[in-house]
């Protein structure tokens, strides 16, 4: 705090502060406070404990393995992210390990589960993380009984609720006791709340300033509490992603934008994955794909066999047969009106039954299937 205020009366040209919870009233809890009540939960376990968290919130995996050494647990590390983050903070010496509390997950299973702790990635609900494999009794170490005891030592991230809520199901339906905030104080946020931002701003006092890190509601939520604390309105930007901000001779000004977003990794190619492949892709996810194969005479465009009706991801609610049979009448009939010499175009073709194939299957389905023409000249 001292530190911040000296730097404030030196003068500050800009500021750059998390939003998270700019909206959130008051201050956050002490970490402390979450180191209690995880002490609390452990100590009053009957079974394994195991907790979900953060791989990057050392301090919190060091509460966990001071409090399984109080309650004569041993403490073992699953998923890659926690297994690398606690071997690199362990050996910069950011975490004490108390000495033969730490064993491999291999180890956990010979201990009696009253005496053992897992620590855990999947408090977001990632789909292939060690808990949310847990959940559905599929992960290859760890089958959870229902007198053990999993905690979620994080709130979810803003878009997460609905994946951590399908991992608590899970684990319901196993019988194990789930303990996650806000109805346990197991978790304290790493965000600071409005009032910790306005004490930061009044210490800081900067010339000009930006609110970054949160949803948009957030920075400007963010942004007026800098101005109560002095900071004009002019001199307060709220920027998005990709925006680009020049600072010159005491200025700030917006300038141009860069490109910024998601970059889809698609087998070995990184971000040349088009928008239309991703329509596709949905449409075929959605009505999946039907093919319609014709042969035609190459010198008159008569048709000679077919259509041949292939399906793929796409159902007929009913009898199939029956309804492929009148798909074929339609395009027939369709093509009977239809003049010669735009028949001899097989673009032209392949463009009528795409689209006549497309009207009789949404007046029957209610669905709109990708549908591919093939034209075989003979």
């Amino acid at each position: 705090m001292a530190g911040f205020a000296e730097v404030g009366s030196e003068g500050v040209d800009l500021m750059l502060s998390d939003s998270t919870n700019a909206l959130v009233p008051g201050h956050v809890l002490s970490e402390r406070t979450a180191g209690e009540a995880l002490r609390e939960v452990i100590r009053r376990a009957a079974g394994r404990v195991v907790i979900a968290c953060f791989a990057s919130n050392i301090h919190r995996i060091q509460q966990v393995l001071l409090a399984a050494k109080e309650t004569e647990r041993v403490v073992a590390f699953i998923g890659r992210s926690m297994v690398r983050n606690v071997q690199i903070a362990s050996e910069l010496g950011y975490l004490d390990v108390p000495p033969g509390v730490m064993v491999s997950v291999e180890d956990a299973g010979r201990h009696p589960g009253a005496r053992v702790v897992i620590v855990c990635t999947g408090s977001q609900g990632e789909p292939l993380s060690a808990l949310s494999l847990m959940a559905v009794r599929e992960h290859r170490h760890i089958e959870l009984a229902e007198n053990d005891t999993v905690v979620f030592s994080a709130t979810p991230i803003p878009g997460n609720e609905s994946a951590v809520r399908r991992v608590i199901d899970g684990l319901a339906r196993i019988g194990v006791e789930v303990v996650a905030p806000p109805q346990a104080p197991v978790h304290v946020s790493g965000h600071g709340a409005s009032g910790e931002l306005r004490t930061m701003l009044s210490l800081v006092r900067p010339k000009w300033f930006i609110p970054v890190h949160g949803e948009y509601r957030m920075l400007r939520a963010h942004a007026r509490i800098a101005q109560e604390t002095g900071v004009p309105a002019d001199h307060t930007l709220l920027v998005e992603d990709g925006d680009v901000v020049e600072l010159g001779r005491g200025r700030l000004r917006k300038a141009s934008k860069v490109d910024a977003g998601y970059v889809f990794v698609d087998g070995l190619g990184i971000g040349d994955v088009e928008d239309v492949v991703l329509r596709d892709r949905r449409l075929l996810a959605a009505d999946g794909i039907l093919v319609c194969v014709l042969s035609v005479d190459r010198q008159t465009g008569d048709l000679l066999a077919g259509p041949d009706l292939i399906s793929r991801g796409f159902v007929y609610e009913g009898q199939a047969g029956v309804f492929y049979e009148e798909a074929r009448a339609e395009i027939r009939a369709s093509l009977e009106g239809v003049p010669r010499e735009e028949l001899a175009d097989w673009a032209s073709m392949r463009r009528h039954v795409r689209r006549s194939l497309g009207k009789f299957v949404w007046s029957r389905t209610g669905r709109r299937p990708i549908i591919l023409p093939v034209v075989m000249e003979v």
